[in-house]
């Protein structure tokens, strides 16, 4: 995931000057949608009150010494032991999330390449949803801080220039996982034809968290069920709607073109089928 910098105040009122053409009041946070960070200009689709509440959603974390956490240690020993493997390198690229390397996550399991410029509207909205997804986590992350698993067993991830940033920001629930799997659930939706593969692909993607030493177990089945929240409430947006509809007309011209996926997708499938053998 991407984290936001601190910036000298100067520079935090230019941001805001471009964006509001104004310094002249205090920044307020957006009413019609979620902020996006700083590697995109996008936006959410939700406005700030329609997110769901995640800390309110979520139960807390399982603590050292419970069941939750036995199995949240013997996942992530599993997972870990994929370090090296053809897995670990798929881990690797799951992990990119920035526009527009993350709008091609999921294209072996849509059959169909993401492009801004040949779809637009699909692209829009895997991008825009995107930051809701991830905002849907945001307030259980702050709230509960919990350490990642790099920082408890002291061994290395797939990403280790996203470390630091990793540190500071909570591992519970999986931003993610959220992410993957909200667009897991909106891809199902407009490809019925591949549903089966894009809940398979929404399922891995998460678990490639757990491969990369970045999430525990439990982060991974909360961030769904945030992602499905998120989903939910996007439902209820016209703008989401609109986009819904339009992307789903570009994968419907795109199958009668007879345009395909246009990467090794079965040598990505075979690869995605080893996973932790106790992940849930």
């Amino acid at each position: 995931m991407s984290f936001l910098l601190r910036r000298p105040a100067s520079l935090l009122c230019l941001s805001v000057a471009l964006a509001l053409s104004s310094c002249t009041s205090p920044p307020t946070r957006p009413a019609t949608a979620v902020e996006a960070t700083v590697t995109t200009r996008a936006v959410g689709y939700l406005a700030d009150h329609a997110v769901p509440a995640s800390l309110d959603l979520v139960p807390p974390p399982p603590v050292a010494g419970s069941a939750g956490f036995a199995l949240d240690e013997q996942v992530s020993r599993e997972a870990r032991a994929l370090r090296g493997t053809a897995r670990f390198t798929q881990a690797t690229r799951d992990a990119e999330l920035a526009f527009p390397v993350g709008a091609s996550q999921f294209s072996c399991a849509i059959d169909l390449d993401v492009d801004a410029q040949r779809t637009p509207a699909l692209y829009r909205l895997l991008e825009r949803s995107r930051i809701d997804a991830s905002a849907a986590t945001r307030a259980a992350k702050k709230h509960h801080q919990r350490p990642r698993p790099f920082m408890v067993n002291n061994e290395p991830t797939c990403t280790p220039d996203d470390e630091e940033g990793l540190r500071k920001n909570g591992s519970y629930p999986s931003g993610h996982t959220s992410i993957g799997w909200a667009w897991a659930l909106i891809l199902a939706e407009i490809a019925p034809d591949r549903a089966d593969a894009i809940i398979a692909r929404g399922r891995n993607y998460g678990e490639s968290r757990l491969v990369c030493n970045v999430h525990w177990q439990s982060d991974i089945l909360e961030g769904r069920f945030m992602g499905a929240a998120a989903v939910a409430r996007l439902h209820d947006n016209a703008a989401f709607q609109s986009d819904l509809l339009k992307a789903r007309k570009e994968i419907a011209a795109a199958r009668k073109a007879g345009q395909h996926a246009s990467r090794d997708c079965a040598a990505e499938e075979a690869v995605l089928k080893v996973r932790p053998a106790s992940a849930l």
